[in-house]
């Protein structure tokens, strides 16, 4: 993903961190669909992003979206990355202090992976109020039909038997954390590609009621060798697998990183070929060890066809904790520092609201309220 994420926004022709405008004729193709920022108003690109406060991330989470974001940072500048603790109550349960403690632990862990609040804004969303009150403007441009017709609201909704009104609406605060940053470009992940499209429908209706306020955001996708769950390969790694030996934590020892891979599921074939089909275990296997030493998971297994699968787990457990060190010393040295963790999170959600504020300055105007 970070590979073609660069590449979209080299093509383009303009400088990330640059003050030029972005080109009316920029167009991104996702999934054979074209999406364009073409309008009357030529806007200065911005990439927003947001991430829950899940506590620490795996590196599933860090090669499909902190990793890109770090190579934007350092490449083009002008990021903006929310910690989305709002979007985390939408769900039934959660406790309050697990809550307070995973949004600590996720700016530090942001932190540790190379965003430099000195280059990318990084802030707490609920810090930010003005989240909420476009959220509410927007909502009352949307249909409840459309909403339901979100492939995430079918999925959520089947598996609870009363749905919170925040599991119906999210799509709609999402927006809003969107365009209340001007956001051109948006880093998702597959299943969040409807979801942009939501926002570009409501951009342009508000857009076409009020006057020109908003671009039209463009989903961000890249394409990259998914990495798998240890325990089920067929299977994204996620956290909300309940089996923990199923991911890899950026801040997991080497201890529990090794053990971690010698639990892994493979199969009964000991030869190392990278058969993703077929041999869904080994191949996720090869395709950590690919991400970890920026090759091609086809490469990386020719390069280790004469192990075995035992000697090849110990030998990618080696490579995952010798590639993590750095994040774990990070991480430990700011969760060791919370006054300074504090302060660099307040920093954040100054600037986040500066913008937000003199953006809903501007629709509330437009929208006549003021």
């Amino acid at each position: 993903m970070a590979s073609l994420v660069k590449e979209a926004f080299i093509n383009s022709g303009k400088s990330f961190g640059s003050i030029s405008t972005i080109s009316r004729h920029l167009v991104y193709s996702s999934n054979r669909r074209q999406y364009s920022t073409a309008s009357k108003t030529h806007y200065l690109r911005k990439v927003f992003s947001g991430i829950q406060p899940t506590g620490v991330p795996h590196i599933g989470n860090y090669y499909g979206a902190i990793k890109p974001w770090v190579e934007m940072q350092d490449s083009h500048g002008n990021v903006i990355l929310s910690v989305v603790d709002m979007h985390a109550i939408t769900m039934p349960g959660g406790e309050p202090k697990k809550l307070r403690q995973n949004i600590q632990e996720m700016f530090a862990s942001l932190i540790a992976c190379g965003i430099d609040p000195e280059k990318t804004i990084l802030f707490q969303q609920s810090a930010v109020s003005k989240h909420a009150e476009l959220g509410w403007i927007l909502g009352c441009l949307t249909t409840m039909p459309r909403l339901q017709h979100l492939p995430q609201w079918k999925q959520k909704s089947e598996a609870l038997s009363e749905v919170p009104l925040g599991v119906f609406t999210y799509p709609v605060l999402q927006t809003a954390d969107i365009l209340l940053y001007k956001a051109t470009d948006v880093p998702v992940g597959d299943d969040q590609v409807k979801h942009i499209e939501l926002a570009r429908d409501l951009a342009n209706l508000f857009n076409k009621k009020y006057g020109e306020t908003f671009p039209k955001p463009k989903p961000v996708v890249g394409s990259f060798n998914r990495i798998k769950s240890l325990r089920s390969p067929t299977n994204k790694m996620s956290k909300s697998e309940k089996d923990a030996k199923s991911r890899i934590d950026i801040t997991d020892s080497p201890e529990v990183i090794r053990e971690k891979f010698k639990k892994a599921i493979t199969d009964f074939t000991s030869k190392i070929t990278y058969e993703p089909t077929d041999r869904p275990g080994v191949s996720n296997l090869i395709s950590i060890h690919a991400a970890f030493a920026n090759s091609t998971p086809q490469k990386i297994g020719e390069e280790n066809s004469h192990l075995d699968t035992l000697q090849y787990k110990l030998l990618v457990a080696d490579v995952v904790i010798a590639g993590t060190a750095k994040i774990r010393e990070k991480f430990a040295e700011m969760m060791r520092n919370k006054e300074y963790l504090e302060q660099t999170i307040q920093l954040g959600n100054d600037k986040a609201r500066q913008i937000a504020e003199e953006t809903y300055k501007e629709v509330i105007h437009r929208v006549g309220f003021v």
